[in-house]
């Protein structure tokens, strides 16, 4: 199911499949960043994570500023004007399109997400710009061949794409599998085209490994996987990272109006460009 997110029917069927009495990630994560899409087994849930990590108060601002200064770079500095958000989430200020298109109008992008209630959503993602375009995808992130033909409706594959993985990679709980994800959908770009990627680190804070833990009893169907440095870096392979290279979010091209913490926050981030 990739364009047809418009239609009433396809709309029914995946709001049929939303759950209010069970914690979705898109929720939690919702809940998380100050969002109002979500029920009280979201935030029951999410209260459960920060108390076995306090720190997953601070992770959701640091990694929406990592994300617009990533977006913002591409745009403004490598001049990409097409992106491929995968597991965009639930609509919120700052979005991926709003910010690309603040600096430059007719940017193009397109988000994909296979949640139910992030589809229900679409709507609200969707306005563009004048002169630029916004698209939405319904796939699941292993599924590069729909996202890629999907996307094909808004984007020109013949010319650089940005594509954003933010979060999303943790997901794949096997790392030669995550690494392929990756691979290919890289392959399906041009060169000089940009991957983007920030993924929950399982090497700098032991409280986030409990809270890992602690999502997986939570939410079975959607188990999430905690990757070391070393780990992180193996999933570009073969990209030519952009300075400072693979670094915490915060420490990643910071900016004066960045909100600021007394402690490392435990996300691993880089953005590396197709030679």
């Amino acid at each position: 199911m990739a364009n047809d997110w418009g239609e009433d029917a396809t709309r029914r069927a995946k709001a049929e499949l939303i759950s209010t009495t069970e914690p979705s990630a898109a929720r939690v994560t919702d809940y998380l960043y100050g969002g109002h899409n979500n029920f009280e087994a979201d935030r029951k849930a999410a209260r459960t994570l920060a108390a076995a990590a306090p720190v997953i108060a601070n992770v959701a601002p640091a990694v929406l500023a990592f994300q617009q200064r990533v977006v913002r770079f591409l745009v403004a500095e490598a001049g990409i004007r097409q992106f491929l958000d995968i597991g965009t989430g639930l609509p919120l200020v700052g979005n991926t399109h709003e910010v690309a298109q603040s600096l430059v109008p007719e940017c193009r992008v397109v988000y994909v997400d296979s949640d139910p209630m992030v589809l229900s959503h679409a709507r609200a993602l969707m306005k563009s710009a004048p002169g630029g375009a916004v698209g939405y995808v319904d796939a699941d992130i292993r599924d590069s061949a729909a996202i890629v033909a999907g996307a094909r409706a808004t984007v020109d594959l013949s010319q650089p794409v940005a594509v954003l993985l933010l979060f999303t990679l943790a997901f794949v709980p096997d790392g030669a599998e995550a690494a392929a994800v990756v691979s290919s959908l890289m392959a399906a770009v041009p060169s000089g085209s940009y991957a983007a990627i920030y993924h929950m680190a399982s090497d700098v804070d032991p409280a986030l490994e409990e809270a890992g833990r602690q999502w997986n009893k939570l939410m079975p169907a959607q188990l999430i996987t905690l990757r070391s440095r070393t780990e992180v870096a193996a999933l570009v392979a073969g990209l030519d990272p952009v300075p400072p290279g693979l670094a915490p979010i915060t420490e990643w091209r910071p900016a004066p109006e960045d909100p600021h913490f007394d402690h490392a926050i435990p996300v691993h981030g880089i953005v590396a460009r197709k030679p």
